[in-house]
């Protein structure tokens, strides 16, 4: 039986370290890692509640306005105003996080995942008039093709004409990324950290020169997803088609759902939403938040299983057989899976139409039945069909608002409360839970997407998500294990969010 440690994974947020026991060319054991402690539960206690809204957006720069989302609907619930949020706050905070969700898959798909499977070298032979490639030709010249190598080798197989399209498309993703970016400042304010999302709705106001400027923009990137993205991930599939295959972790799916629809139920487990709340485990069933726990046994912290609400954060890094500052969170017991994929067919299940048509679709073009969703293809490819219900979901959404009108509920903090924000950012599942006293912060926790997906064992042993996608996976060569990092980048791991300032003595000494 051979080892191999990957420490750390690139082209994923954070610092994750992946090991895995090999025999007979397949994962027998797998541990994931996460290797940064981060206090923001910490720093919170003792704030005003409201510091909350812009302290926990600093939790990571990739998706800050997914936790500007939870910790809003969080406060609003602690507030007692859940069910007081305009019209326009509520659409307009589902523009700003859908712009920010659609620049997210575009950022994950092309620039982190992507050159697993497209071979940048093919740029050197590229003798074309196309500009884009010819320019990325003359840069992979002069930079002797970094910093796209050093890389795995050995499986590169798309026909060389959609090799190089996708390498044109890798290019023309950075200008889809921006107008994402773009689009979320018109009504957030600026990025990656918005200012505009608020307790209560959101501080802009909606003019008809900011709508036209969004609608502008909102075309085109519907039409880059529409027409480039979604195809894209198709094609790949149907070249790669073993890995509709290989890494299916649990086949047990948690989802929060996302984009209010109406903001008149106050519990937002029955809130009416784009994409619905629940879980599957073989069939749909509504969600309930008294089902999380999350384990410490295998984690650099203190204490014990405990519901969310009472959770700690405290840290014990010589814990003896831990391995990761990640927790692990299970659901009525169980590891379960979150993300794009779980977030599309928990809708799927629910039978959501819009959403359920789209992914027929799509299996039918790949020639698949539904099962093969539970794979590494199969989370790229939910990915892009999420992008594409949002971003036909957007447009409809800027009609409504109402210029002139309130965007936000005046209100007062409470001496006391507690909230509980739920939604689900562009890695999957993230809550945000807050208990107020004497109008500071008396504790505040938050369970994010990769807890769930990168979790470690838990107290009864149970591998997490990643860890259960590694194991039976084939690694043909144990020198060069390709397999596992694409198994690992299909979930898109933020460890930013999920090991929750780095601290601890001096690491360094610069002089200047």
């Amino acid at each position: 039986m051979g080892r191999i440690v990957i420490d750390p994974i690139t082209r994923i947020e954070g610092h994750l370290k992946i090991e895995v026991d090999v025999e007979g060319g397949r994962v027998r054991d797998a541990k994931s890692s996460g290797l940064l402690f981060r206090g923001m539960e910490i720093i919170l206690k003792g704030r005003d509640p409201r510091d909350a809204q812009r302290i926990t957006t600093r939790i990571c720069g990739v998706c800050p306005t997914s936790h500007s989302i939870a910790s809003a609907l969080c406060l609003d619930s602690a507030f007692g105003i859940a069910d007081k949020i305009p019209e326009n706050g509520k659409i307009l905070r589902n523009l700003i996080f859908g712009a920010a969700l659609a620049s997210d898959h575009i950022l994950h798909f092309y620039h982190l995942a992507a050159l697993d499977y497209v071979d940048i070298t093919g740029i050197v032979e590229y003798k074309g008039n196309d500009p884009i490639l010819n320019s990325l030709k003359d840069f992979t010249r002069r930079k002797n093709l970094y910093p796209f190598l050093p890389r795995y080798e050995g499986d590169y197989r798309l026909p060389k004409d959609i090799n190089l399209e996708l390498i044109s498309h890798y290019i023309k993703a950075f200008e889809m990324r921006r107008k994402g970016q773009e689009l979320s400042a018109i009504f957030g304010g600026k990025l990656p950290h918005d200012v505009g999302i608020i307790p209560g709705g959101v501080t802009t106001t909606v003019t008809v020169d900011k709508m036209t400027a969004f609608l502008g923009r909102l075309r085109e990137l519907r039409d880059f997803v529409n027409t480039v993205y979604l195809p894209d991930v198709i094609e790949l599939a149907k070249v790669y088609k073993d890995y509709l295959d290989i890494g299916a972790g649990p086949r047990r799916l948690l989802s929060y759902g996302g984009f209010d629809l109406e903001v008149s139920e106050t519990d937002l487990t029955r809130r009416k939403r784009l994409f619905t709340p629940g879980n599957f485990d073989g069939k749909y069933e509504p969600l309930s938040l008294d089902g999380i726990v999350e384990h410490v046994r295998y984690s650099w912290y203190k204490g014990e299983a405990r519901h969310f609400s009472e959770g700690e954060t405290i840290p014990e890094p010589k814990k003896d057989g831990a391995y990761s500052w990640v927790k692990a969170p299970r659901y009525k017991g169980e590891v379960y899976q979150v993300g794009p994929l779980a977030r599309v067919m928990v809708s799927y299940a629910a039978g959501v139409e819009a959403v359920r048509e789209i992914v027929d679709k799509a299996l039918k073009e790949l020639g698949v039945t539904q099962d093969k969703v539970f794979s590494v293809m199969g989370r790229h490819l939910m990915r892009a069909i999420e992008t594409k219900v949002v971003v036909d979901a957007m447009e409809g959404w800027v009609m409504e608002l109402k210029p002139g009108e309130k965007c936000w509920y005046e209100h007062e903090v409470p001496d006391e409360g507690e909230g509980v924000g739920i939604h689900d950012a562009a890695r999957g599942a993230l809550l945000h839970y807050i208990k107020i006293k004497d109008k500071k912060i008396e504790k505040y926790q938050c369970v994010v997407p990769t807890t769930w997906n990168a979790s470690p064992r838990d107290g009864d042993g149970r591998c997490g998500a990643i860890e259960e996608a590694l194991i039976g996976s084939p690694v043909r060569d144990e020198g060069n294990p390709f397999e596992v990092v694409r198994i690992v980048r299909s979930f898109d791991p933020c460890l930013a969010c999920a090991v929750h300032v780095a601290c601890g003595g001096k690491v360094g000494k610069l002089k200047v």
